[in-house]
């Protein structure tokens, strides 16, 4: 059984004209693969290798360079919870903010809670100092929030609310 389907093929070689050697499509193979199966697996990157025509060595290197892929013994959840860890965050509660999360969904950095509701990430900069602390979710970014804050967000995306309200400035990101 393929581990990548036609769509997905189909969306990589859509890829092609776009770069200017197939290599330089890894990045963007991953992403489709990623983004639709919450993890790249063995078999997928050795599907991706040979749509590329390259070995699977260099797309694995690629996938494991970058900590946004997931390998498929660690799927993402359904949704992903980035908490910044930057300077600017950190010294405005951002370790305090991921405390709260780690605990709220009883699951540490890099795990998926137990449900597969949410998994919870750390990342060394969302870019968006001016908000701090802040975290994404999904592609979503949630800024100014204190511990209470985040929680609350999540509580609101846990009821199927898609709007989480509260005092935060929200922007997307992609």
């Amino acid at each position: 059984m393929s581990a990548l389907t036609n769509e997905m093929r189909d969306l990589i070689r859509a890829e092609f004209p776009k770069y200017p050697n197939l290599q330089a499509v890894v990045l963007p193979a991953l992403h489709i693969v990623h983004d639709r199966q919450r993890c790249v697996s063995l078999d997928a990157v050795r599907e991706i290798a040979e749509l590329l025509e390259l070995q699977p060595a260099e797309v694995h290197d690629t996938m494991t360079f970058y900590g946004f892929f997931r390998e498929s013994d660690n799927p993402l959840g359904k949704r992903r919870v980035w908490v910044c860890r930057s300077l600017s965050c950190a010294l405005r509660g951002g370790e305090d903010l991921l405390e709260q999360l780690t605990q709220r969904l009883n699951c540490v950095p890099g795990k998926t809670s137990a449900d597969g509701r949410f998994s919870l990430e750390f990342g060394e900069c969302l870019g968006v100092c001016e908000g701090a602390p802040c975290m994404l979710v999904d592609d979503v970014c949630h800024s100014n929030l204190d511990a209470d804050q985040a929680v609350q967000v999540l509580e609101k995306l846990e009821s199927g609310s898609s709007s989480p309200g509260g005092t935060k400035n929200e922007s997307a990101i992609r």
